[in-house]
């Protein structure tokens, strides 16, 4: 039974293939922070780490605010309680299940039981702080909380608007990330909201996750605008990406930043990161989409958006085995040791959500519903 004011349609493989994608980025740029603990760290291998990956996580904002307005009529009434039920089962309970297994592990590998107490484990909840990647559940439960807002945004938008309100995204990130200073503040809870407003602030990605929608609303106008301009689109991701890796060599060269301060200033919230995001948003989904890909590619970028969100939420269980057996074994981080860091990563942690998928279809379909969102359908 379809719900009032959603309407099915052709699915998009390139969102899927998108999703495999950014999963690569951020494992990219979690390794690259292993690998950048290496004094004698390449400073161009780091740029691919970190810097060719900026765009991993804002693309998830863009793919998740397209997915819900491509099946939405915005016409029709909003069922918003409809709508919450839905994103508690397939984000919140997730959210809570990674955050209080990762919370368990810590507490274990720690020998510290203070971590389940119940105002700390509020505060990790509200901050995304259990792990380091939750921090993106976090935004897009707020996403999901303030939808009317986007919907009443995105029915209004206009070219014009849409590059008012990419100046004003620019404009709080830049301040945001460069010029406000809250260490010096004494209230300890108002520092470390503020100290952690990059894990909650859904302020930050705004204009991407609208953008998302709008091309969404419009698919059938964007359509044309990727077929008819993909020479433009490609040129434009290429120059966006310049852009970015010459403010981090700038960083690097220029200025005398370690290769630390460098990726922590060429980031995907600097206005060169904000562009490059938004080039490699549209060109992705325009080689995805329009493109004949071989078989064997379109299999793989299947397969890896299948098992995406899985992938993400438990890389970072491998990226710490891994490290630890590194440590034992007395191995360094080269650069060669890094990319074979990444290769086992990224196929320890798609290996394991391929596995619990088909365990959890087979035998126990509770685990799917708990670490991914996905509910048995009801024969």
């Amino acid at each position: 039974m379809v719900s009032k004011g959603v309407l099915k349609k052709p699915r998009i493989d390139a969102i899927e293939y998108m999703r495999g994608i950014s999963m690569l980025g951020v494992i990219g740029i979690h390794v690259g922070s292993q690998y950048i603990i290496n004094t004698n760290a390449n400073i161009h291998l780091i740029a691919v780490f970190e810097i060719l990956t900026r765009f991993s996580v804002p693309i998830f904002f863009f793919i998740s605010a397209f997915g819900l307005f491509y099946n939405l009529d915005t016409s029709a009434g909003f069922n918003y309680r409809q709508f919450m039920k839905k994103r508690f089962k397939t984000v919140f309970v997730p959210y809570l299940f990674w955050s209080f297994l990762y919370i368990s592990i810590y507490a274990l590998r720690y020998h510290d039981l203070s971590m389940f107490n119940p105002l700390h484990i509020v505060y990790v909840l509200f901050l995304g702080l259990a792990c380091y990647q939750l921090y993106f559940m976090v935004i897009l439960i707020w996403f999901y909380l303030l939808m009317p807002l986007w919907i009443y945004m995105v029915k209004r938008s206009t070219g014009i608007r849409l590059c008012l309100l990419l100046i004003i995204q620019i404009a709080i990130d830049y301040y945001s990330s460069f010029m406000m200073n809250p260490y010096g503040i004494a209230n300890p809870l108002v520092r470390d909201l503020l100290v952690y407003r990059l894990n909650y602030w859904v302020i930050h990605y705004v204009f991407i996750f609208i953008l998302g929608g709008y091309l969404a609303v419009h698919f059938e106008d964007f359509k044309l605008f990727m077929k008819n301009r993909r020479i433009w689109i490609s040129a434009f991701f290429v120059l966006s990406l310049g852009g970015l890796l010459i403010y981090y060599y700038y960083c690097v060269f220029g200025v005398g930043y370690t290769a630390l301060e460098a990726i922590n200033t060429a980031h995907q919230l600097s206005p060169a990161g904000i562009i490059y995001t938004i080039g490699a948003s549209v060109f992705l989904f325009s080689e995805f989409y329009n493109r004949k890909w071989p078989e064997f590619l379109r299999k793989t970028f299947s397969l890896l958006g299948r098992h995406s969100y899985f992938a993400y939420l438990c890389h970072p269980v491998f990226i710490s085995i891994f490290a630890a057996i590194m440590v034992r074994l007395n191995l360094l981080m080269t650069a060669v040791n890094s990319m074979v860091f990444y290769v086992a990563v990224v196929c320890c942690s798609v290996i394991s959500a391929a596995f619990c998928r088909w365990f959890s279809k087979k035998y126990c379909p509770y685990i799917n519903s708990l670490t991914i969102g996905v509910y048995a359908k009801h024969k």
